[in-house]
Parts: C-alpha cells; sequence; structure tokens
C-alpha cells in the first residue's frame, strides 16, 4: 500500500499539464491550462514553464506548444510493450500481402491508440503513428474493442463521447452506434465506411490472447474505390483472420 510520502504530487501535477494540450487544443494560455487541469494558476505556471525550460514545450509569451521532444514519453512506452512488438512482422507482412495499410491498436477511454503500423499509402488527411488517437465509436477498431467489453461499459463510454459527425455518413445517435457494436460482436468483425473520412473504408477483427481475452484490434484502411463496402469482407476478411489465429498461438 502506498503512503502519501511515496506520491510526488508536483510530478503528477506535470503530467495532467501535458495531458491537457491534444489535436484541439495544440496550444494553451496558463488560463486555459489552468482551466484544463483543474489546478491553480500559479501551479499550472510553474509546470508549464518547467516544461519549457526542459524543451518539451515552446512559449511565444502567451501561449505553449508541446515539442516533438515530448513524444519520447510516450514512445518509449510504447516501443516497450511487448504486443507491439509482436505484432509488428505480422503487420509488414499482412500489408505487403494485401496490398493496404494495417494497423493494431488499444483502447483509452473513449479513443483507440495506434500501437503499431505498417503503411502502404496514405488514404487519411491525418498521418498515422503509434501513438496516434483516434474516436473509438467511429473507428473499425474502436467498435471491435468495445464490442469485446460488457455492452453496459460500452454504452458508457459510447454516451460520454463527443458524438459530432465527421462526415455525412457518420452514425450520430447512441443508440445506432450501440447497434452496430452489437452487430459486430455477433459477426466478429467491424466494417467502416467512411464514418471517420470521407473516402476512407476499414475493416477490423478484435485479437485475442491464448485466454481468448481481446487484448487489441487489427485493422486495414483503404480507400473507398469500389462500389460497396461490404466487397472488403470477401476481399480482406480472410487475411486479417489469418493473422488473427497466428497471433492467438503468441499473445
Amino acid at each position: 500500500m502506498l503512503n502519501k510520502t511515496d506520491i510526488v504530487a508536483s510530478f503528477a501535477k506535470g503530467l495532467r499539464v501535458i495531458e491537457a494540450f491534444g489535436a484541439d487544443h495544440p496550444r494553451l494560455s496558463i488560463t486555459e491550462a489552468a482551466e484544463r487541469t483543474g489546478l491553480d494558476r500559479a501551479t499550472t505556471r510553474r509546470c508549464l514553464l518547467t516544461l519549457h525550460h526542459e524543451g518539451y514545450a515552446d512559449y511565444d509569451g502567451k501561449f505553449f506548444t508541446l515539442t516533438p521532444r515530448v513524444m519520447r514519453l510516450g514512445m518509449g512506452a510504447l516501443a516497450a510493450l511487448p504486443l507491439a512488438q509482436l505484432v509488428q512482422p505480422w503487420l509488414d507482412q499482412l500489408s505487403e500481402t494485401i496490398g493496404q495499410s494495417c494497423s493494431v491498436s488499444v483502447l483509452d477511454g473513449n479513443e483507440i491508440v495506434y500501437l503499431a503500423r505498417a503503411a502502404q499509402r496514405r488514404v487519411m488527411s491525418i498521418g498515422l503513428l503509434p501513438g496516434s488517437r483516434l474516436p473509438a465509436h467511429c473507428t473499425s477498431m474502436g467498435r471491435v474493442l468495445l464490442a469485446a467489453l460488457p455492452r453496459s461499459e460500452a454504452a458508457a463510454i459510447v454516451e460520454a463521447a463527443d458524438l459530432s459527425p465527421r462526415t455525412p455518413y457518420a452514425l450520430t445517435s447512441p443508440e445506432d452506434i450501440l447497434a452496430e457494436i452489437d452487430r459486430v460482436r455477433a459477426q466478429g468483425y467491424a466494417l467502416i465506411d467512411q464514418e471517420i473520412e470521407i473516402g476512407l473504408r476499414s475493416i477490423a477483427v478484435p485479437l485475442f490472447d491464448a485466454r481468448m481475452r481481446v487484448v487489441a484490434a487489427l485493422n486495414s484502411g483503404m480507400a473507398a474505390t469500389q462500389e460497396s463496402a461490404g466487397l472488403l469482407v470477401e476481399q480482406y476478411l480472410p487475411e486479417l483472420l489469418k493473422v488473427q489465429k497466428a497471433l492467438k498461438r503468441i499473445l
């Protein structure tokens, strides 16, 4: 059992400040960072200035932005994960076999976090790398991972998420999204047709360990060039399932 003296409170506060930054908030003033962390302004200011002093943040006199140096904190941890190391060779081989980009991710709250990726060509407007995050409710890997949870837990995550549509094809009601997650749970794979970005389709399957627990999701994303998204099931699902079966023996 930890004692209070075992916890470095200032370090914990600094981590909260780092987590305040994101795709929707790449620049933060001291006041904005304090509001997002719930910390007082003086503490937030010291944390931000410390990050600036150590090279983890830039400061223009009003706004702070994280520098690429901060990626060392996450990339080192991701690279050390056995799962990322195990799946990367399989991803590389799968990507070469089907000629499409392939990824593995895990669930973190209402987002998926990319652990490993093998890219053939860029089909999204944003670049995806290990450590990248996307909403779980509107991504193929996210729906696979949500389908592995008890329905009540998946429902709580969906209902708490920002369901603002990214495209005209996106599902926006919790009921519709949960119905699709139920379908994914029953059929064993998820198919997304331009819900996350126009022109992008993806198909995903869960990755199991030897005890049949879902530990991650595997997907392939491709441009929406075929007439029907359903053709992805016939064309790509068998190869995804082969990798799923192979990884189950070693995870």
